[in-house]
């Protein structure tokens, strides 16, 4: 259960200080992959403004002509939760496709080592 719960509550991959892959390189790719969380958690928080400003267009009563408005509004939002959720996982997929070789040399190496 310990086990489990630490790899539910791991962020990184271990860092192994191979000729393939520098520390220099692991922290470039680490702070990629926070900044991609970052743009994800803004776009996320765009759309969130976007359903509240469509809510509050669309609960006006005395201004009835900015109904288009409202509905314009939460179409955006639901726009850009997509968009956002898109880029993360393409830019994820891409960091993975892009490591991938390093990683698995990393791992072979290792496990050559045990042997």
């Amino acid at each position: 259960m310990k086990k489990i719960f630490k790899n539910l509550t791991k962020f990184t991959e271990d860092y192994e200080n191979k000729e393939a892959i520098i520390l220099r390189d692991h922290l470039a790719m680490e702070r990629t992959k926070l900044a991609n969380e970052r743009t994800l958690l803004s776009y996320l928080r765009t759309s969130l403004y976007l359903v509240l400003g469509g809510i509050a267009f669309l609960g006006m009563k005395d201004f009835e002509e900015m109904r288009n408005v409202g509905y314009l509004s939460l179409a955006l939002s639901a726009l850009l939760f997509v968009i956002g959720v898109v880029r993360f996982v393409q830019l994820r997929k891409h960091m993975k496709r892009m490591y991938e070789p390093l990683y698995n040399a990393s791992s072979e190496d290792s496990e050559a080592s045990k042997s």
